[in-house]
């Protein structure tokens, strides 16, 4: 009879309690979309007018979109009901912001996937079945919310939080699949690629540029003005280096998680332009 190994009932155990909480975290991430979903509904039908023309557009966009980032893997299927909410409230507000999600989402996209093996490799990568409900919505949450509730003029600072997630986002999956020199950003003592709060200039720079591409598409479709896509170029970036802070400080001590650090950052980019602004 062969002897288990040494820890290997505790790692299993660690493990299955990850899971449980991933479970959790992702039922209460659908029930939080699907509440917004249906008070944007309520709202938007004691305003019959805008319905007739917007919910079909939308209802069809969504399953589309939703349909398109399950089938890329970018999402598994808690995630895809997730994402369909926020691009369902994106929609049927202001077409324009949907692009902006869409452009969004090929960049990480296409991110994630870059150097996808040498990540797997490094245990660093994604998983294969794609982002979760609760990774989606600490992600685009906040998005949402501004979209879905802030008044109309306010509604460019929405465009802050998703330059920053598309900013962090790129700057990590680019940092990991192409490691140099990566350094605590609360020290700058060497760390290991992948370490939480560790940035290299590859993944950095990579953020930024990603950045000045998500605020000036805003710009394009008019969204913002030119001062205002100013502003969320530096909020994102701001944003993006506060989730390395954050990640250094309290995920490194097991005190937030990554969803919990990725809804703080898009939430400081976003107040960050507010203050701004």
């Amino acid at each position: 009879m062969s002897l288990p190994e040494p820890g290997g009932s505790s790692e299993a155990a660690v493990q299955v309690e990850i899971t449980r909480h991933s479970r959790h975290a992702d039922i209460v991430a659908m029930c939080a979309a699907a509440v917004i979903t249906g008070v944007v509904l309520v709202l938007g039908l004691a305003r019959p007018i805008l319905m007739p023309t917007r919910l079909p557009r939308a209802l069809a966009i969504t399953t589309a979109f939703a349909l398109l980032a399950w089938v890329a893997r970018g999402v598994n299927a808690s995630g895809a009901l997730a994402g369909a909410a926020i691009a369902f409230i994106m929609t049927i507000r202001d077409l324009r912001f949907f692009w902006m999600l869409l452009a969004v989402f090929a960049v990480t996209h296409l991110a994630t996937r870059l150097g996808r093996s040498r990540k797997a490799s490094a245990r660093l990568a994604e998983p294969a079945s794609g982002r979760s409900a609760s990774q989606v919505m600490a992600n685009l949450g906040v998005a949402g919310l501004l979209v879905a509730f802030a008044p109309t003029p306010f509604h460019w600072l929405a465009l802050a939080a998703l330059v920053e997630l598309a900013a962090d986002t790129t700057s990590s999956e680019v940092g990991t699949a192409f490691p140099g020199k990566t350094v605590l950003i609360t020290s700058g003592s060497p760390v290991a690629p992948g370490t939480d709060g560790g940035i290299s200039f590859v993944g950095t720079l990579a953020g930024c540029v990603c950045a000045l591409v998500i605020a000036g598409l805003g710009l394009a479709l008019g969204l913002v003005s030119q001062r205002q896509a100013v502003l969320t170029l530096s909020a994102g970036v701001l944003g993006m280096l506060a989730d390395s802070v954050l990640g250094a400080t309290l995920e490194r001590r097991r005190w937030l998680n990554n969803d919990l650090v990725n809804l703080l950052a898009t939430g400081t980019a976003v107040a960050i332009a507010w203050i701004s602004g």
